[in-house]
């Protein structure tokens, strides 16, 4: 099991990494040119700055059993359809049952925003956030390895 971590615009990269070292598992970093991480002591894949260039970097890695952290809806919908299990940067799982209509709000903004609508922004983030995060986040990492 290995985490990939979405990391443009991701606020749980130091985050995730710290739950992964402390649980063993190995974890990896994807970013474009223009959102550069380095941890030391973690694989950091840096691609071409493109429309999903980290996406598609990201969905040709991840395998069967890998954890992958993103706020991406389509993304999370490639990594489930290869066995892989999505978390969000909130600590939803992303499932069967709740990727649907996730794909189907988002399309529903972009076909608004298309159309000159506005939206409101998200809110600020919350430390709450990262405790859910967290926690959800070592629950599906233990539940996996005791899998195993």
């Amino acid at each position: 099991m290995k985490i990939f971590i979405d990391a443009d615009g991701c606020p749980v990269v130091d985050l995730t990494l710290k739950i992964a070292n402390k649980n063993q598992v190995e974890a990896v970093i994807l970013c474009d040119t223009s959102h550069e991480f380095r941890r030391d002591g973690v694989e950091t894949v840096v691609v071409s700055k493109g429309a999903d260039s980290v996406d598609f970097a990201l969905v040709n890695r991840i395998q069967s059993g890998d954890i992958a952290v993103t706020q991406d809806y389509g993304l999370a919908a490639m990594c489930m359809a290869k066995g892989a299990i999505p978390i969000s940067q909130n600590g939803m799982i992303y499932t069967d049952e709740n990727i649907e209509a996730l794909l189907l709000a988002r399309h529903t903004a972009k076909k608004i925003r298309n159309a000159g609508g506005k939206l409101k922004g998200s809110r600020k983030r919350t430390p709450q956030q990262n405790v859910d995060f967290e926690k959800a986040l070592d629950r599906l990492i233990s539940t996996l390895l005791s899998e195993k």
